[in-house]
């Protein structure tokens, strides 16, 4: 099996926070893209309809945290997509864990009228 390559993590870094409706997923990055830890609702120990709730955003997002800063992050950009509940959650949640925020970005994609509607149903 092939060993791990060691990313270099400088003090700056990227958070990106996937919020859907069933589950909310936190990627932590360095400046240049490399993933340094991450985290999910349903790897934090939720399962079902328990991981699509605040709490257990809050709750992977230390866990990813806790990893980005034992590695040595300090300062993060925070990029937030999706519709979910564990939003400002996780915010929270990266904020407390000992990371300072230099920016937030909603980078939630919006259709400039999308894909074609399906037809209508006849019954």
């Amino acid at each position: 099996m092939a060993e791990k390559k060691k990313t270099t993590v400088g003090t700056l870094g990227r958070v990106f926070i996937t919020s859907t409706f069933n589950n909310t997923l936190v990627t932590i990055t360095n400046a240049k893209g490399d993933v340094v830890a991450w985290g999910s609702s349903g790897s934090a120990g939720f399962k079902g309809t328990r991981k699509s709730t605040p709490y257990a955003a809050s709750s992977a997002a230390e866990v990813a945290v806790k990893k980005a800063v034992e590695k040595g992050l300090k300062t993060v950009d925070v990029y937030v997509k999706g519709p979910g509940a564990g939003r400002d959650a996780a915010l929270r949640a990266i904020k407390n864990g000992g990371l300072s925020i230099l920016s937030i970005a909603d980078i939630t994609p919006i259709p400039h009228n999308g894909a074609r509607a399906k037809k209508k149903r006849r019954i």
